[in-house]
């Protein structure tokens, strides 16, 4: 059974650009350039044969298809590594789960594998990077492990370097939180501590993160704990390095945390749900991210299937409800903002489509321009620049 999960956040992994686009500069730059997207989907039980490989206009918003960029198995978390060469993915595979390295052609965008480790845990479901690009992070949902792989010079992973079982006490529900289930993990601005949402605990936990050696030891204090049940899936560092939101799939919440980062810890300030007034029924939260402008913080609905806009405080970054839109399909599981700032691109796992929909940076307003594409059952989009 597939485990339900966020983009390859490039605001984390290139934070020179994190910085430029927050002030505004880097809509201007980025305005006219064209990007490869890659998608990673489910190969099991569907018609997808792994990754795809689309081109995506910023200037138009126009995602254009250009076919299979390589046949793996389940590769359910994709990732492209900051130099531009490279891309991982997560082949969510139970006990036979393993992380894939792949060489990108910088013409067609087709993919080379390069090697594939066991994931030393199963079902991988997030991988991101440190601030060096030296290593990649793994969050290995159903064993409630995380692990940490040296990237080579030639873009292979090497033996790993940390392994770690996320420890706690879980929370109440017993279905989705009977032991630890990481669902995220990415470091610090700094690099000096890596951040992992543990849906089973009810936590974000700390970690300590040594870059010289890529290992991991528990932080003091070692979490955040959030609400009981909550079950925190995802979760995005805000620009300026001193907030975190945590979205919680199980209470359909977002979250936010002051965080000191000269402690490595998190304060809670407050929560606001994800749902409209009235709404009743079932639905799973999934993916989060900040407009590069700060104002906006946007999340995916399962079951609601919309895209919910919650407003940032500029002060104390609160959270206020402003508004959602449908994402014209199901199961939008995973979304991106182009790296532009002008578009949002959901994934409707279930409707096997991509929309884009243009942002107004006023009021974070989405609007569909009625680019719809087929792909079978889409997980995660990453984004890369093309020469």
């Amino acid at each position: 059974m597939k485990i339900r999960r966020r983009i390859f956040a490039i605001s984390l992994l290139i934070a020179p650009l994190v910085y430029s686009v927050a002030s505004g500069s880097a809509n201007q730059s980025t305005a006219n350039r064209k990007y490869l997207v890659f998608v990673g989907t489910y190969t099991t039980k569907t018609e997808s044969k792994g990754i795809y490989e689309y081109e995506f206009d910023a200037e138009t918003g126009k995602l254009t298809p250009k076919g299979v960029a390589a046949e793996t198995r389940d590769p359910s978390w994709v990732a492209v590594h900051p130099g531009g060469k490279f891309l991982y993915a997560a082949n969510e595979a139970g006990k036979a789960s393993a992380v894939s390295a792949f060489a990108v052609d910088a013409k067609s965008g087709k993919l080379t594998l390069l090697n594939q480790l066991s994931s030393l845990g199963e079902d991988p479901c997030y991988l991101s990077f440190d601030k060096t690009g030296k290593y990649l992070l793994v969050a290995n949902y159903s064993s409630g492990t995380i692990a940490v792989f040296p990237v080579l010079v030639d873009g292979r992973l090497g033996d790993h370097t940390a392994l770690v079982k996320d420890q706690g006490a879980t929370g109440p529900n017993n279905e989705r939180q009977e032991a630890p289930h990481p669902h995220w993990i990415e470091t610090s601005p700094d690099n000096r501590f890596a951040l992992v949402a543990d849906l089973g605990l009810d936590e974000v936990l700390v970690y300590k993160f040594d870059a010289a050696s890529g290992t991991l030891t528990p932080n003091e204090p070692a979490f955040a704990r959030l609400k009981a049940g909550s079950g925190p899936r995802h979760a995005v560092v805000y620009p300026n390095g001193r907030f975190v939101f945590a979205v919680s799939e199980l209470s359909s919440t977002a979250t936010s945390f002051a965080y000191d980062a000269k402690k490595g810890t998190l304060k809670e300030i407050r929560t606001a749900s994800t749902l409209p007034p009235g709404f009743s029924g079932r639905n799973d939260v999934a993916e989060t991210a900040v407009h590069p402008n700060g104002k906006f913080l946007y999340v995916s609905n399962r079951g609601n299937d919309s895209i919910a806009i919650l407003s940032i405080d500029p002060g104390n970054r609160t959270l206020s409800p402003a508004g959602g839109i449908p994402t014209g399909g199901k199961e939008p599981r995973h979304f991106a903002i182009d790296p532009s700032g002008k578009y949002l691109l959901a994934e409707n796992q279930f409707s096997n489509n991509i929309v884009v929909f243009k942002i107004d940076p006023a009021t974070g307003g989405l609007t569909a321009t009625g680019q719809v594409v087929e792909v079978p059952s889409p997980v995660d989009i990453a984004f890369l620049q093309e020469d």
